[in-house]
């Protein structure tokens, strides 16, 4: 079987247009906007102190992660210069079976690391990802875009203190985040 290839500039035009328009809406697709004024990230970021693993505490629910628990999120150096992206969930439940999504992210210039942009699905699929605030010991961090549509809660430790979940709700509000709107992700 012959598989068509397209020789036209033209065909080739309104595909790139085509997921063009495509990317841009599912960027902005999402549940309520829970931030209406999001702010610029409070500090710079260490990449290579930010690199790892890291639990998601809590989530703006998102199509993307709906029925997903023991979410994780790996974040390497890879010698092309781009960050490798690994987010892990299971899906119905801890027991459910484990999906993987591979991505690669790039820290936007002048912007103190804090801001990068992320693909999942090429390059006509990139979303912001800005590390709006993190412990100075990168124990936690708090992640959103420009759009407040999602915002997840970060931690290294799978199941941290209650202490610490209250502080980082309260940290998350004191952003402009509607709290209400987190979904506590099971771990």
């Amino acid at each position: 079987m012959k598989i068509p290839i397209f020789r036209s500039y033209g065909t080739w035009a309104i595909l790139l247009a085509a997921g063009a328009a495509l990317a841009g809406c599912t960027a902005f697709a999402g549940g309520p906007r829970g931030n209406a004024q999001v702010p610029a990230p409070a500090k710079e970021v260490e990449l290579e102190r930010y690199l790892g693993r890291w639990y998601e505490l809590a989530r703006y629910d998102n199509r993307f992660e709906r029925g997903c628990e023991g979410v994780t999120a790996e974040y390497r150096q890879r010698d092309d210069g781009y960050i490798g992206v690994r987010n892990t969930c299971r899906q119905g439940g801890l027991d459910g079976p484990a999906r993987e999504s591979e991505g690669r992210a790039k820290v936007v210039a002048h912007s103190g690391g804090a801001k990068l942009k992320v693909s999942f699905w090429g390059p006509f699929f990139i979303g912001d990802y800005w590390v709006l605030d993190h412990a100075d010991d990168y124990s936690w961090s708090i992640v959103g875009e420009p759009s407040g549509r999602f915002l997840w809660i970060l931690t290294r430790d799978a199941r941290p203190s209650a202490a610490l979940a209250d502080m980082l709700y309260e940290r998350a509000g004191s952003l402009g985040y509607e709290t209400s709107l987190l979904r506590r992700t099971v771990q």
